[in-house]
């Protein structure tokens, strides 16, 4: 499982649900993005504390985009 959570699609971010700093447990929700007129949930693959935020909520983000880094540790 990487550190880093990247974009699995193209889209607009709604909202952010973690900040830098925050520990969060595999299957936390970390942001939203719209796609297609549907909202995907992006949730931790794995624990970890939330290193960097790459993204802003309005923003719009490709296919591969990092959206989130992550440290080891929860």
């Amino acid at each position: 499982l990487s550190s880093v959570v990247k974009a699995a699609l193209t889209g607009k971010v709604l909202n952010i649900a973690v900040s830098v700093g925050q520990a969060v447990n595999e299957g936390h929700l970390l942001c939203t993005i719209e796609a297609m007129k549907m909202e995907n949930r992006i949730l931790a693959e794995r624990d970890g504390i939330v290193k960097s935020i790459a993204v802003s909520v309005g923003q719009n983000v490709n296919t591969g985009d990092t959206l989130l880094i992550f440290s080891e540790g929860a």
